[in-house]
């Protein structure tokens, strides 16, 4: 399994932006889909973007299409969630997933994915 590490969670306004940030460790980051995926209180985790392992294949849940954006760096071991037009609505705590995997694939569903890191807080304040 590989090492994740997420940052970049923060506290912004509405209309705002973040960009978080995975940084992988532990195995060949080229090898692997990634995932966000994000948990607002008294909710079940969620689905938000995907990505295979080359960056050519993306995947977004529909609240989010047109306002985030999904990237990798595999030079740098790191993938991306580029986070613009908050809203209170995406106000949660954010992870990021990893399975090796062949092929461009991308994952949608948690139980797809068997490495997971710590977690970072994002709260929009409306």
């Amino acid at each position: 399994q590989v090492q994740l590490v997420e940052s970049g969670g923060g506290l912004v306004q509405a209309g705002g932006s973040l960009r978080l940030s995975c940084a992988a460790s532990g195995r060949p980051f080229s090898d692997y889909a990634m995932g966000w995926f994000r948990q607002a209180p008294g909710k079940d985790r969620a689905f938000v973007a995907a990505v295979s392992w080359s960056g050519s294949s993306t995947a977004y849940t529909d609240s989010v299409k047109g306002r985030f954006t999904i990237s990798r760096d595999n030079a740098k071991n790191t993938m991306y969630l580029q986070m613009n037009d908050l809203k209170s609505e995406d106000t949660a705590v954010y992870y990021c997933a990893a399975r090796r995997v062949l092929g461009r694939v991308v994952l949608t569903t948690d139980n797809e994915y068997d490495s997971w890191g710590q977690g970072t807080q994002v709260t929009v304040s409306s």
